[in-house]
């Protein structure tokens, strides 16, 4: 069964407050969102709500709602120094809405807010490479694999590889 995809009126994104706490450790804790992440299993709320209240100004985090849902997460975090023209970024989507749009609808956000208002020059990500789907989104957003990782984290009993990826600001 195809999921349609979300309409942009269906679908709200805004910057994450302490008080979504739960429902992003909610989202964190699904088994295919973690999946892709570094997240570990059964993350607390009270540690979610830790993390949100200590991004600084280095960081924007946005969440897409539908129906007043958290369906998806992006995290986009300013490097300092000699590298203050880059950025890391680390996103998921809710199990049951992948494949909607919903992906690309916070990358297109986050990447807007990098080039139009924080004038990033690069961004870059890593990602497993047994994630497809979304080595496919970040592809077609523009980003390039850079390189791999071998053993690059522990996930599901075995190690696994990711690639580096990265995109240079159009």
């Amino acid at each position: 069964m195809t999921i349609p995809p979300v309409s942009s009126e269906e679908l709200t994104i805004r910057a994450t407050r302490p008080s979504d706490c739960e429902a992003i450790a909610a989202l964190a804790s699904l088994p295919g969102y973690r999946w892709g992440t570094l997240r570990m299993p059964h993350q607390t709320p009270e540690e979610t709500r830790k993390w949100l209240e200590s991004l600084g100004a280095n960081n924007v985090s946005l969440a897409a709602f539908l129906n007043e849902q958290i369906v998806g997460h992006i995290g986009l975090t300013r490097l300092a120094g000699r590298r203050a023209h880059a950025a890391n970024i680390g996103m998921g989507v809710h199990d049951d809405h992948r494949g909607r749009g919903i992906g690309s609808s916070l990358l297109r956000e986050v990447l807007m807010i990098a080039d139009d208002w924080l004038n990033l020059n690069r961004i870059e990500l890593t990602v497993y490479v047994d994630n497809a789907p979304a080595i496919a989104l970040y592809k077609r957003n523009g980003f390039e694999v850079e390189g791999t990782h071998r053993s690059f984290a522990f996930r599901g009993g075995s190690f696994v590889d990711a690639h580096a990826m990265a995109r240079i600001k159009p």
